[in-house]
């Protein structure tokens, strides 16, 4: 069993501003640099990573992971890669070929080794020093591409045995990278199986942070059971922010094993204090927690519980996620689409209104959103109907029972947003496929 400190027990290892004290450098135009503890791009844009790992290295043959997650509204991917030394070894091909996959749809790339996982406590797992060597061996897939890829050493380097040495080895390695001519911002991951319950990747990473020539790191916490409070991940993460260091949540999960994740609290505090965060996993995991599945085998229209909460729930991606401005060539300019039917000043008493809004489109795709409206007076239930008329298809939704026949659909309540007081208001959303045009249809309400 993983071991666990409580933040009352750890608060005399409080971390003082002044031993953080570095200069940062100006953000380099070949790819993402931090300043500031802020992730910026190529652009000199703020970027604030909102997306999912995916198990590359188990599942190749999964590439349409990469368009799925995308559609779904993710910036980021972790891609899971392998040494060769614990698992098959994903070759240089391979990996450029993950990257053109990422750079497709639009996504950043955070590539990560594997095999490092639990060193000194798990068979098998490698050191830091020989992920490196891999790194360097596949340099010319890598070189170029700072825009768009982030490189992660080693995904959790260390168990909860031999741990001791994390931040001479973790500064090595990153002193090796960029010896061998890797520019890329770096990412390292915390010991402990990635959850630092020791604190020895707070206490040491402004040491670790001076290390890198570049100044040019990322610390990424995996949050499981030992962050089952709304404190303990408060007091984590602020720590870096106070301390004016990057740090992200790599991994983390609604339950596991080890305990129950407060992912309600991982989510909020992140959002309101722009940390990036990757969930754990699109799809495959198994060993018992099968239930990390975000989407039931690789199929984007069966997401799981948990899918449905990172992608579609309360400060999840599609609520907060926004495309790396590398992608546009400029700083991206938030639109609000204007719904085609503004509810009225004072909806009619007794039955409701539905206003129809575009939230965000792709070639191909796009994401739409229904508000409906209670009139003057309280209503039980509602049901909502349009007609595409430039062959849109709807092949998932969220919030409502939505049925469709040629391009005529209807979508009613579902249990928990039926009723709605006097002028309130509820909404619900699709993901939808479009083909040369994407015109806006008219939306009609009737309230029981």
């Amino acid at each position: 069993m993983r071991k666990r400190l409580t933040v009352a027990g750890a608060a005399l290892l409080t971390l003082l501003a002044a031993v953080f004290a570095f200069v940062q450098p100006a953000h380099a135009a070949a790819g993402f640099s931090v300043a500031n503890g802020r992730l910026y791009d190529a652009n000199g844009t703020e970027f604030v990573m909102r997306g999912v790992n995916h198990a590359h290295t188990w599942y190749p043959q999964q590439t349409s992971s990469f368009a799925n997650v995308k559609a779904l509204g993710a910036n980021t991917v972790r891609v899971v890669l392998a040494t060769g030394d614990r698992w098959a070894k994903n070759s240089a091909a391979d990996v450029s070929n993950v990257i053109s996959l990422c750079k497709a749809n639009r996504l950043i790339c955070v590539l990560e080794v594997h095999d490092t996982t639990g060193y000194g406590e798990q068979s098998g797992a490698i050191t830091l020093d020989r992920a490196v060597d891999y790194w360097l061996s596949i340099a010319g897939a890598l070189n170029g591409q700072e825009k768009y890829v982030i490189v992660n050493i080693g995904n959790e380097p260390y168990g909860n045995q031999g741990y001791a040495t994390w931040a001479t080895d973790s500064a090595n390695a990153i002193k090796r990278l960029r010896a061998g001519g890797i520019a890329h911002t770096i990412m390292v991951d915390a010991p402990n199986w990635g959850q630092d319950w020791s604190f020895t990747m707070r206490d040491n990473a402004a040491t670790v942070f001076n290390a890198d020539p570049a100044r040019n790191t990322v610390f990424s916490i995996h949050m499981y059971g030992v962050f089952d409070t709304a404190a303990e991940i408060t007091d984590y993460l602020g720590r870096f922010r106070s301390a004016g260091l990057p740090i992200v949540v790599g991994e983390f999960g609604f339950n596991h094993s080890d305990g129950n994740p407060d992912e309600d609290t991982i989510l909020s505090y992140s959002q309101a204090n722009r940390i990036g965060w990757l969930g754990w996993s699109w799809s495959g995991n198994g060993g018992g927690v099968e239930y990390l599945d975000m989407a039931t085998s690789f199929d984007p229209t069966r997401l799981t519980s948990w899918g449905q909460r990172i992608f579609n729930g309360t400060n999840g991606i599609r609520a907060t996620a926004r495309e790396a401005s590398v992608y546009s060539g400029s700083t991206p300019t938030p639109t609000t689409p204007t719904p085609t039917t503004p509810p009225p000043t004072t909806p009619p008493a007794g039955g409701c209104t539905a206003s129809y809004t575009i939230v965000n489109q792709w070639q191909g795709g796009f994401q739409g959103e229904v508000k409906v409206t209670a009139g003057s007076a309280a209503i039980t239930g509602w049901t909502t109907r349009w007609t595409f008329t430039g062959g849109q298809t709807v092949s998932q939704s969220w919030n409502a029972a939505l049925s469709g026949s040629g391009g005529a659909y209807t979508a009613r309540n579902v249990d928990y947003n039926g009723r709605l007081g006097a002028g309130a208001s509820t909404s619900f959303g699709f993901i939808a496929s479009w083909n040369g045009t994407n015109p806006v249809p008219a939306v009609t309400c009737t309230a029981s």
